[in-house]
């Protein structure tokens, strides 16, 4: 193939031949652009557009990343409020209910010392009572007994004693 352009070029220029393909050429390049070149043209735009809408789309989700990343941090920031306030009323019921039961129980221990207090004065005033009938009933019987015979001190001791013996054994038989 080299032997035949050094000819061509030794022998000089061939007008008819490099015409026949200068219009082979355009020939070509007609049939190109009339069968290959529409649709390789449109192939080529349509991933043009293809291209640029996965941008747009890309573009689209990375915004809707963004502002749903922005709502839920902003979610995240109210429950973080709306968490303190619950802590923070739960603190203050806690607070209302041990100043409550505090109370309650204040009353309650005062009621229980009153109580207490009135038990005590009623068993010491039954206890005065009772000792006062058993006086005024020893006295009775002394009296009673000293009438009838004359004592001495020996005789009088000894009366004072086994009443005092049978006041004991009356206090423990109530």
């Amino acid at each position: 193939m080299s032997s035949t352009f050094l000819l061509g070029a030794a022998n000089g220029v061939q007008w008819g031949d490099t015409i026949f393909y200068l219009v082979l050429f355009i020939v070509l390049m007609a049939l190109l652009k009339h069968f290959a070149w529409g649709p390789v043209s449109e192939m080529m735009d349509k991933r043009a557009d293809k291209i640029s809408g996965d941008l747009d789309s890309a573009e689209s989700a990375r915004k809707k990343a963004e502002d749903l990343a922005t709502q839920r941090q902003d979610a995240l920031k109210d429950s973080h409020f709306e968490a303190s306030k619950i802590i923070e009323r739960a603190k203050k019921n806690g607070e209302q209910q041990k100043a409550t039961i505090v109370s309650d129980a204040q009353e309650r221990a005062q009621t229980l010392k009153v109580n207490a207090k009135e038990d005590i004065s009623r068993e010491r005033q039954d206890a005065l009572d009772s000792v006062k009938n058993d006086v005024a009933e020893l006295s009775i019987e002394i009296a009673s007994k000293i009438i009838r015979k004359d004592l001495d001190a020996n005789d009088q001791k000894a009366l004072i004693d086994s009443y005092i013996e049978g006041l004991g054994k009356q206090n423990e038989a109530k």
